[in-house]
């Protein structure tokens, strides 16, 4: 009766493993998306508040006068 009842301790034991790694994936998910869209809104901003949109540092060119 014992092999029994420690059968049955294994099967839920598994099952609750499954139900942990499966909201685990799922709370990973939407961490994922709101990252992203966390992102992409600094992105947006920064953009928009010091104009830096595409260039990189270090590309501006001085033009120094020979007089």
């Amino acid at each position: 009766m014992g092999a029994v009842c420690s059968c049955i301790a294994g099967v839920f034991q598994s099952i609750g493993a499954c139900l942990r790694g499966i909201v685990n994936a799922i709370g990973s998910v939407i961490m994922a998306i709101v990252n992203g869209v966390v992102s992409l809104c600094d992105i947006i901003i920064t953009c928009l508040t010091c104009g830096y949109c595409g260039r990189r540092k270090g590309t501006r060119t001085t033009r120094r006068s020979r007089i």
